[in-house]
């Protein structure tokens, strides 16, 4: 088991990894729509979204894979009314086949954001069946 921690994404802000990578697999932490340096994206919710995007795929490269090798994500919302605009983006973000994935919405998130979303992806070819 390795932890992995990216520069390009913002430090975690609890007692937790900002990923981990087992057996040629990577399981992120959630990410929220702050900036590398710590602070809250201003701007609607795609915007807040393509920031949580970015985290993730700072973190991901980080560990060896990317957003293009994601098995499964969970987004987590705090307005479901905000599900066709965060789809707008994710579609920007992925292409051809698209991760597995769940939306599920929140009564709050950590600092206030609107988004998190976390995945699990693969890291090494080798663990592939």
């Amino acid at each position: 088991m390795k932890r992995v921690e990216s520069k390009d994404a913002p430090a975690a802000i609890g007692p937790y990894s900002q990923a981990i990578k087992v057996k040629g697999m990577v399981y992120t932490s959630g990410q929220i729509p702050l900036t590398p340096e710590g602070d809250m994206v201003d701007g609607d919710i795609k915007d807040q979204t393509r920031q949580v995007l970015k985290n993730l795929d700072a973190v991901l490269k980080e560990a060896g894979s990317g957003l293009d090798k994601i098995v499964k994500t969970t987004i987590y919302l705090t307005e479901m009314e905000n599900f066709l605009a965060v789809n707008s983006v994710y579609a920007e973000f992925f292409s051809g086949s698209y991760p597995a994935r769940s939306t599920v919405a929140v009564k709050s998130l950590p600092k206030g954001a609107d988004i998190e979303i976390d995945a699990v992806a693969i890291a090494d070819t080798e663990y592939i069946f």
